[in-house]
């Protein structure tokens, strides 16, 4: 963002910012629905427009965040087919966390706005890989590219702003690329581990990908919180996927993505900084 638009956003009124920010975050929202169900599938996220899946188009004003849902009671008006919860739910988590990013990013809108990128690609990875446990390539490569760019192109998304702009670019960089290889390098290492001791394939090379993307957003502290995190909410979980084992195995297997992406999202929405200070100490430690 240009250095005249904190000013202007500075005018304006923070009710009047805040839901400003909720209505984009349900607008991408919506949007993320279209990549959750089409990506998987191979399809074109652009083309064709919003339709139901009895193929009828579905009209702008049936297609407004929440709200559609809400007054069709959750019912395709042209067929009469359920329409699942998990529309408004990717509507209103997405919202969220954008509000969530804004106020983490006070007075740095640029930050907000990588942050925004960052947390839309947490979601749909997380929910595709819950109903499908796959996470395409074109998500998991594409946000690292991108945390890379946006990292050269915004330093302040890893705190890079002391010395002129070049030379924190460089720094923020180094901190993405740091973040990319030492995420999906260890998750490779427990991969190969685990795939040998238990004598199946124990991780797909989308979770290695993926939590090398979130290091491009989070650096290396963010990526191992995103990993250690993520298995310990997974443990935290596994009785709960034990209990449905009986209904089938597909049922009970529990895929990493949506864990790795929160430990993702709460490591860059809220707990950077004891995480950081965490680590800070234990490195004072063998000085």
């Amino acid at each position: 963002m240009t250095s005249g638009t904190l000013p202007i956003l500075a005018a304006l009124p923070p009710g009047f910012l805040l839901a400003l920010v909720v209505v984009v975050g349900l607008c991408v929202g919506s949007f993320l629905n279209v990549v959750i169900s089409r990506l998987p599938a191979g399809e074109s996220v652009v083309r064709p427009g919003s339709h139901c899946a009895c193929g009828a188009p579905i009209p702008w004003h049936l297609n407004i965040p929440v709200l559609s849902w809400l007054g069709l009671r959750g019912r395709a008006r042209c067929c009469g087919r359920p329409i699942s919860w998990r529309y408004p739910a990717v509507e209103l988590v997405t919202a969220a966390a954008f509000v969530l990013c804004w106020r983490r990013f006070a007075g740095d809108p640029g930050s907000a706005v990588c942050g925004w990128v960052f947390v839309s690609a947490l979601i749909a990875a997380a929910v595709i890989d819950w109903q499908h446990l796959i996470i395409p390539e074109p998500l998991t490569l594409g946000l690292g590219v991108l945390g890379v760019f946006l990292s050269v192109l915004h330093p302040g998304l890893h705190r890079q702003w002391e010395s002129p702009f070049f030379f924190a670019s460089l720094r923020s960089a180094g901190i993405a690329l740091t973040g990319l290889a030492v995420g999906s390098g260890l998750l490779l290492w427990i991969a190969c581990l685990a795939t040998s001791a238990l004598k199946r394939e124990a991780m797909g090379m989308g979770d290695v990908i993926f939590v090398g993307a979130i290091g491009t957003f989070c650096g290396w502290h963010g990526a191992l919180f995103a990993i250690f995190g993520g298995a310990a909410l997974g443990a935290l979980l596994a009785p709960l996927i034990l209990l449905k084992g009986s209904a089938g195995v597909r049922e009970a297997r529990l895929p990493f993505g949506p864990l790795l992406a929160a430990g993702a999202a709460a490591y860059f929405l809220g707990l950077s900084g004891p995480v950081d200070a965490w680590f800070a100490r234990s490195a004072a430690l063998f000085h």
